[in-house]
């Protein structure tokens, strides 16, 4: 474990600790190292966990999926990400979404469960870390809440605007990159990627904003 100490380190989760302190909390919560082929499931929706993952490379989807393999997708991971913490930390909860490989990665499994009874060991850093883990949840959910917020518009290109807007606004510019593809986008803000397609030409041809690929470019000046 100790080679993903850089990642770890800069992980929220594990904010305030020593690198001692953190390989004796893998440890304790039986941190286990897995690498995943792209496209394939980590966690699957119907079943329960009692670990949490967190990414060391690569990216991976969280996503619900109906019957017929529509998809929609409510976040994607990066290196230094989390994801199941919710469903980790809750005895018995029954995932309502799955976590799918969208690159071949490597992920750190975590039983958050060790962390929500007395430790063996008696780990003098578990308030820590249960305090940073409540951060972490916190923060899930204000990413959670940014999605409702851009699904909640009524048409796709308020759709469209007020995700390329939050996006310029935590980037700190009106020049940036989006981490989805256009499929993944489209899955994304629960629209049909060829209306979308249509929309982002039209933004375009309108002055509103430039693009190539995942690269926006959008334009204060527009008369919106």
């Amino acid at each position: 474990m100790k080679k993903y100490l850089p990642i770890l380190k800069n992980s929220p989760f594990f904010t305030g600790l020593t690198d001692n302190e953190i390989l004796s909390i893998l440890h304790c919560v039986k941190a286990t190292a897995v690498s995943q082929k792209r496209d394939s499931y980590i966690f699957r929706a119907g079943d329960s966990t009692e670990v949490m993952g967190l990414v060391v490379s690569g990216c991976v989807l969280v996503i619900q999926e109906d019957l017929w393999g529509h998809r929609n997708i409510l976040s994607k991971c990066h290196t230094g990400d989390f994801f199941g913490e919710p469903y980790a930390a809750s005895p018995g909860a029954v995932l309502n979404v799955s976590v799918v490989a969208d690159t071949d990665c490597e992920i750190i499994l975590l039983n958050v469960q060790r962390l929500l009874i007395s430790c063996p060991t008696a780990c003098e850093h578990h308030q820590k870390l249960i305090r940073n883990l409540v951060s972490v949840l916190a923060n899930k959910i204000l990413i959670l809440n940014d999605k409702i917020t851009h699904v909640g518009k009524r048409t796709t290109r308020d759709k469209l605007l007020s995700y390329l807007s939050a996006e310029a606004q935590k980037h700190g510019t009106s020049e940036f990159d989006i981490p989805f593809s256009r499929q993944q986008l489209a899955d994304y803000l629960s629209v049909e990627r060829s209306a979308m397609s249509t929309e982002l030409g039209k933004l375009r041809d309108e002055g509103m904003l430039s693009f190539r690929k995942n690269h926006f470019c959008l334009n204060r000046d527009a008369y919106l």
